[in-house]
C-alpha cells in the first residue's frame, strides 16, 4: 500500500498536475468545504482574511500567529484540500519564524508564504509600503526553511519589491530567496503580463505565483493568460469573502428597510444546499440509528 501524502505532498501533487494551479481563498471551514466540493485542488487562508473575517480588524499586522493557527486548524480539520497560509512576516525573529512554520505544519497547513515587508506591514496593494533589506529577507526565508518538519511543505517567498523598486530589484530578491530555501516565489502587485513573463524567465523552473486580487494593482488576468507567461500558481485570496460580504450587506439593509427578507431570498443558499455541503443527512441517519438501537435495548 502506498504511503499517504502529507499536506505538503498533496500541495506539490496539485501543483504538478495543474498548469497553472488555481488557489482560492477560504476564510472559514465551510467555504473550504464548498471550494473542495466544486473541484478546487488548493485553497488559501489570507492574513487579511483572518484579520477581517475572524477579528474585525484591518490588514495591518494586528493579528498573531495563534490567531491564524486557529483558523488553519479549523479548515484543515474540515477538508484535506492542501491549504496555503499567509504568515505575513513570520511574527518575529529567526526563532519565532522557525516556530511559526513548525506550528503551521502541525496545524495541517500544506504551504505558506513569508514576505519582505517591515513588521508593521500593509496590504500589498496599498501605497507607502516599506520593505526590509535583502539580507533580512533572506534570513527570514532561511529561518522558515529551517523550521520545516516535513520536507514536502511548500515555502513561498513573497516580495513586495516590484511596486517599490521595480522588476530588476524584485527578481534579485526572488533569486536570493530561492538560494536561501524558498520553493516558490510570490511576486506581489505586478502590473502587466510582460512583467510576469520577464519575472518567470528570470527565476527559471522555480514556480511563480500571481496574486489576482480584486480592486488592486494587478488586472484580473485569466489563468490561461498567466499560464502562457510562466505563472505556475494563480491566487484568488478574498474573492468569495468579498462576494459574501456584499450579499450579507444587501440582506441586512433589505430587512431593515422592508421589514422582511422576501426580496433577497434568491441571494441565499437554501437550507437543503447547506445540508448537502455539510453531509447533514449522513449525521442525522447515524443519530437516528443510535436512538433506534437505544430503544431496542
Amino acid at each position: 500500500m502506498s504511503e499517504k501524502l502529507t499536506a505538503g505532498g498533496r500541495f506539490r501533487k496539485a501543483l504538478a498536475e495543474n498548469s497553472p494551479l488555481q488557489i482560492v481563498g477560504t476564510t472559514n471551514a465551510y467555504h473550504a468545504m464548498m471550494a473542495t466540493r466544486v473541484g478546487h485542488q488548493a485553497i488559501y487562508l489570507s492574513g487579511g482574511g483572518v484579520a477581517n473575517h475572524s477579528y474585525g480588524l484591518p490588514d495591518l499586522g494586528m493579528t498573531s500567529c495563534n490567531d491564524v493557527l486557529e483558523d488553519v486548524r479549523r479548515i484543515s480539520s474540515a477538508v484535506e484540500t492542501p491549504l496555503l497560509v499567509d504568515i505575513d512576516t513570520g511574527w518575529g525573529g529567526a526563532f519565532n519564524i522557525q516556530r511559526t512554520v513548525k506550528e503551521m505544519i502541525k496545524a495541517g497547513a500544506a504551504a505558506c508564504h513569508i514576505e519582505d515587508q517591515v513588521a508593521q506591514k500593509r496590504c500589498g496593494h496599498r501605497p507607502n509600503k516599506e520593505i526590509v533589506s535583502l539580507g533580512e529577507m533572506t534570513d527570514r526565508v532561511k529561518a522558515a526553511s529551517d523550521g520545516k518538519t516535513d520536507d514536502d511543505f511548500f515555502l513561498i517567498a513573497r516580495t513586495d519589491a516590484f511596486q517599490m523598486e521595480g522588476l530588476d530589484a524584485a527578481v534579485e530578491r526572488a533569486l536570493a530567496c530561492v538560494e536561501a530555501g524558498a520553493d516558490g516565489i510570490f511576486a506581489e502587485a505586478v502590473h502587466t503580463l510582460e512583467d510576469y513573463k520577464a519575472f518567470s524567465a528570470a527565476i527559471g523552473d522555480v514556480p511563480l505565483l500571481a496574486n489576482i486580487t480584486e480592486f488592486g494593482a494587478t488586472p484580473l488576468f485569466n489563468k490561461a493568460e498567466l499560464g502562457e507567461v510562466g505563472c505556475a500558481m494563480v491566487l484568488y485570496p478574498l474573492s468569495a469573502f468579498r462576494a459574501a460580504n456584499k450579499a450579507a450587506l444587501t440582506v441586512y439593509e433589505n430587512i431593515l428597510e422592508k421589514g422582511d427578507q422576501k426580496d433577497v431570498v434568491d441571494l441565499m443558499q437554501t437550507r437543503m444546499e447547506l445540508y448537502d455541503f455539510l453531509n447533514y443527512h449522513d449525521f442525522e441517519q447515524k443519530l437516528d440509528a443510535l436512538f433506534a438501537e437505544g430503544k431496542n435495548k
